[in-house]
């Protein structure tokens, strides 16, 4: 059993759908709500999960209702979570309101995340240390996030680091990170560059950020599937077909998630990103996030319908929609 570990966020969704957004003052019936888990790191770590990884999640939530859902959540998925409780804190939350032209109005509040600090981590190295791969996303305190990819290659433990919300890096960190798994968006705010998708071609981008990085670059361009940049060299593994498009919403880190448990299993990168593609393609055909996630038993070899070409020529494709 491969073991992954995650340093990411945990978080609530909790969602208004209404005929039209109320203005200032006003009190609007009529709404339908629902609510949700959510967070990068806790759908990275569900995911790795029920690929049939031992997961470990270190994340930070509140003393709240919230916090509690989510621990009830990782022990349903047989996660083993390390958590930081600050004191007067919330759990992470987004309010989201949802018009029905799709229209959509989102405040995000980090609450207990944005309290965390790098020495929380200094009880969970040794599980750091322990893993077979350490996943690392970007909805905590970049600080954080640099000093678990440090402490974990210290260690010589292989890293992942999906940069995403995109935050721009210290180049001191890149030693430290084995695998990068951005959108295009993402890559171009890590190179600095201007971050308009159709202003730089997706291979140039992948090529660069290796480059620059030294890591293996997965960048994920949904529908035009995965571009690997790995010495030197740019592999363009194929999209895999949905059955149907029915919520994008965690396909990132549906990709993610699987993409790890295959390279702590062994797997090249090509075939990690092919792995990663097919979860994706099951995530997208159904709602929500979680009850989205598939399991291994969902994902047969039939959903993989070509091979991964080589190119090095930077130039030679434009990017495509991001997963």
């Amino acid at each position: 059993m491969p073991r992954v570990a995650v340093v990411g966020s945990y978080g609530v969704g909790l969602t208004m759908r209404v005929p039209r957004m109320p203005v200032a003052g006003e009190t609007l019936s009529g709404g339908e709500f629902s609510s949700g888990h959510g967070g990068k790191g806790s759908n990275q770590a569900v995911q790795a999960a029920r690929l049939g990884a031992q997961v470990d999640f270190f994340t930070a939530i509140g003393a709240d209702d919230l916090g509690r859902g989510g621990q009830v959540l990782w022990a349903e998925e047989g996660i083993n979570a390390s958590v930081v409780v600050p004191e007067d804190a919330a759990t992470m939350a987004g309010v989201i309101l949802v018009e029905e032209s799709g229209e959509n109005r989102i405040v995000i509040a980090p609450g207990a995340l944005a309290r965390l600090r790098p020495e929380d981590l200094d009880d969970f190295e040794s599980t750091l240390a322990a893993a077979d791969i350490v996943v690392v996303s970007l909805e905590i305190p970049v600080e954080v996030a640099v000093r678990a990819l440090e402490l974990a290659h210290a260690a010589g433990t292989r890293t992942l680091l999906n940069p995403a919300p995109a935050a721009p890096m210290p180049d001191s960190v890149w030693p430290a990170v084995g695998v990068l798994t951005p959108n295009a968006t993402e890559a171009a705010v890590l190179l600095g560059l201007d971050p308009d998708a159709g202003a730089h071609s997706a291979e140039s981008l992948a090529l660069r950020l290796h480059e620059r990085t030294g890591a293996t670059i997965m960048m994920t361009r949904g529908g035009h599937g995965v571009l690997v940049c790995l010495d030197g060299e740019i592999t363009h593994v194929p999209p895999v077909e949905a059955a149907a498009v029915v919520d994008t919403t965690g396909a990132g880190d549906s990709f993610t998630g699987a993409a790890a448990v295959a390279l702590a299993e062994g797997a090249d990168p090509m075939t990690a990103a092919q792995f990663g593609a097919r979860a994706g393609a099951w995530t997208v055909a159904h709602s929500e996030v979680i009850p989205a996630l598939p399991r291994r038993s969902d994902l047969d070899s039939s959903s993989i319908s070509s091979s991964p070409t080589t190119s090095t020529d930077p130039e030679s494709s434009t990017s495509g929609d991001p997963t």
